[in-house]
């Protein structure tokens, strides 16, 4: 009995030894590309500080920003800047912001933002904070916000997100 067992045991492992290699299923490639995640230093006692990044959308089909969450906040809201008969108005983002096929969305000072809402510390210079976005069709993708100084319009190489004519070539 102990022979059979054996060799029924030492069967089963070479029949296993023989099989191709099973791969984990690859995750599937985003078209959401996103870059120059950035904020700026928050001064002590703040619980809020705004997130900017360019959205860019490689794909053949919309995509949408659904929501996005931090470890270092209560919340993140997707939110919106307008200037209406001189009034300057800033409202979330309802329903998520809708990125169209082969168009770039920059989130930018004055436009576009994400507000980051309960801060637990303020923000200093250096920092890098990491912001998961959810997207309806890419899923989850995780980016490193670099912290600035505070009023800072815009990290050197991104000098031209902070121009207000960029703000917004997404539908909403």
């Amino acid at each position: 009995m102990f022979k059979i067992t054996r060799r029924a045991a030492c069967t089963a492992l070479l029949s296993c030894l023989l099989l191709p290699p099973v791969h984990a299923e690859e995750p599937a490639a985003t078209s959401i590309v996103v870059t120059q995640a950035w904020s700026r230093a928050t001064p002590g006692g703040s619980k809020v500080a705004g997130g900017y990044l360019v959205i860019e959308n490689k794909g053949s089909s919309a995509d949408k920003l659904l929501s996005a969450s931090t470890e270092i906040a209560n919340k993140v809201e997707i939110h919106e800047m307008a200037v209406n008969d001189g009034v300057m108005t800033m409202r979330a983002v309802e329903g998520g912001l809708s990125i169209e096929p082969g168009r770039t969305v920059k989130f930018a000072p004055g436009g576009l933002h994400l507000m980051i809402v309960g801060l637990a510390t303020p923000l200093v210079r250096g920092d890098k904070v990491p912001v998961t976005l959810r997207f309806e069709k890419a899923g989850e993708i995780t980016v490193s916000f670099d912290v600035q100084a505070m009023g800072a319009t815009a990290p050197n190489a991104l000098s031209d997100v902070a121009d207000p004519a960029l703000h917004s070539t997404a539908k909403m």
